[in-house]
This record gives structure tokens, C-alpha cells and sequence, in this order.
């Protein structure tokens, strides 16, 4: 206590559950302020994740399909989550098989590169699912 006098500086206990208790003697104010600003650069350089959207068809064609996974594609390499919706119309509502066949072509189309989030389930006459990309560190370009 008497070194952080002398330099009039504070003595903060750092660890004070451990043998014998680690304090460090420094400047509380300027402490604060270099905790603050880097809070603020972290805060800046990470950005929300957005949840996109990608609705098909039951009947949609082979390369309609093809478009839409490139566009899942984008979606998941710019780190956002993507809700995939297989939406029934009219008398499709009989034939759910159809549609949970599409959805699982899908998630293996997109295989390792996603992980699922919410296993596909139907909510009125949506089969949805939602998938994210399995990188722990999320690159944006």
C-alpha cells in the first residue's frame, strides 16, 4: 500500500481467492478508459448474425435448385444463419413426405459445411429448418 502512495497510483486486488492474495498497483482511471475503448473496437468489429430466408417449392427444378443452394452458399460463407422453408400449396399438404425427401436432399447437398441448428419441422404449411455454418471463427468479406 505504501509503494502505491508513494507513486500515487492504486493498489487493486487482482486474485483475492488465492495464497496469498495477487494485487497489482496501477492507474484505476486509465485502466478503465483502455477497458472501455477496447470493449468499443471488439463491439465494432463483430457484426449481428442475420437470419436469411430461402423458400422453395415442392415441385421445383433441377437447376431452380441449384440456384437456390448457391445462393444458401453466400448466405452461410458471410456467417448467417439461413432458415430453409419447403412451402406446400394446395394439395402438396398430402404428400409431406415429398417435401421432408427435399429438405433432407438438401441438408446433404450442403453436408459439412453446416450445422443444424433446428431439425426440420412443419408449421402450418411450412417444412423449415435452419442451418448455420460449422466454422467457429466467422470470416466477413
Amino acid at each position: 500500500m505504501r509503494a502505491a502512495e508513494d507513486e500515487e497510483l492504486d493498489l487493486v486486488e487482482v486474485s483475492p481467492n488465492t495464497e496469498p492474495p495477487v494485487a497489482k498497483i496501477i492507474d484505476w482511471g486509465k485502466y478503465q478508459y483502455q477497458k472501455m475503448k477496447e470493449q468499443q473496437r471488439n463491439k465494432r468489429s463483430s457484426r449481428p448474425v442475420d437470419l436469411k430466408q430461402m423458400k422453395l417449392g415442392l415441385k421445383i427444378g433441377k437447376n431452380d435448385l441449384e440456384i437456390k443452394l448457391r445462393k444458401i452458399h453466400e448466405f452461410i460463407a458471410n456467417g448467417d444463419k439461413v432458415k430453409i422453408m419447403v412451402i406446400f400449396k394446395g394439395r402438396e399438404m398430402a404428400h409431406q413426405e415429398i417435401g421432408h425427401e427435399l429438405m433432407e436432399k438438401i441438408i446433404g447437398i450442403l453436408g459439412d459445411e453446416i450445422v443444424i441448428e433446428s431439425q426440420p419441422s412443419m408449421a402450418g404449411r411450412n417444412l423449415s429448418a435452419t442451418v448455420r455454418s460449422n466454422n467457429a471463427k466467422i470470416k466477413k468479406s
